[in-house]
């Protein structure tokens, strides 16, 4: 439909993938060579910048395979949300992603139990199959990576700049896809569209007694009852520093908006500031 071409147009303009003249920037043509959505070809990008790569890596590869968590048969959906709680991280289901994803890779690389990671995979109600497929596209962007000679920084995770860092290139690619939590109870109200979300089952925020007022998310299902999946808690002030300003100035008003351009306009000084030293 045109109008879905004028929206994609639209957001490439938005991640600095297109020119002037509405051909591929250099930039652009630096993203095309993922085999992933835009958002997280400039995230992956991105991660080169503020020196992450190895956990962005992860992460675009478990969210381009399919879900790594198992629909629990009835009566073990507690045992299952127990089983996951292992590796639930408190910045967000992006960095549960990458404890599920280290958690498998040493389980598959216990040498004195063959076909130790199918059962493993099994007691945590997880998909061998997906976190596989999640292994073999981790080692397809790697090869990439190399061959267009971009650097592969050292895996830093737990630290805590490393944990902000990811968040940077997170939110360097995904700024659309932020949402806000408007009366505490969990209704997610998007920036971008306006309309109204619940986190999803799966997600380490779902049944806990912390929910984020402010989050990233990975996408918007509706045939999922309205539900946003991989969410992480990002804060209005790492919003602000990141997001295009011709982005932010197209958003529809709302309150979130005036929130986050009171936030814009107590760092511009600081901004200034920063520009006239470089």
């Amino acid at each position: 439909a045109p109008e879905s071409l004028m929206q994609a147009l639209e957001d490439l303009d938005y991640l600095a993938a297109l020119d002037n003249d509405g051909n591929l920037s250099e930039f652009g043509i630096i993203m095309s060579e993922f085999p992933l959505d835009p958002q997280l070809s400039k995230s992956l990008l991105a991660s080169c910048e503020f020196e992450c790569v190895d956990e962005m890596l992860t992460i675009a590869a478990m969210v381009t395979a399919p879900s790594c968590f198992l629909h629990a048969p009835p009566g073990t959906e507690e045992i299952a949300r127990s089983r996951w709680h292992r590796f639930s991280h408190p910045a967000g289901d992006h960095f549960t992603l990458i404890n599920v994803f280290n958690a498998f890779k040493a389980a598959t690389a216990n040498p004195t139990h063959p076909g130790n990671s199918e059962q493993w995979c099994r007691d945590y109600f997880l998909s061998c199959s997906a976190l596989s497929t999640a292994e073999m596209i981790r080692a397809e962007l790697v090869e990439i990576m190399k061959r267009i000679e971009l650097p592969i920084s050292e895996a830093d995770f737990g630290a805590e700049a490393n944990l902000l860092s990811i968040k940077k290139a997170l939110l360097s690619g995904y700024f659309m896809h932020i949402a806000r939590d408007v009366d505490g109870s969990g209704n997610y109200l998007m920036l971008t569209h306006k309309q109204v979300a619940q986190l999803h089952p799966f997600s380490s925020y779902y049944n806990t007694r912390r929910i984020p007022e402010w989050v990233l998310f990975h996408e918007f299902s509706i045939s999922e009852g309205n539900s946003i999946r991989v969410v992480s808690e990002i804060s209005p002030h790492l919003f602000a520093e990141l997001v295009p300003q011709y982005y932010f100035s197209n958003l529809p008003p709302s309150e979130s908006k005036d929130i986050l351009q009171e936030v814009i306009n107590h760092l511009a000084p600081v901004s200034v500031t920063k520009e006239e030293q470089k």
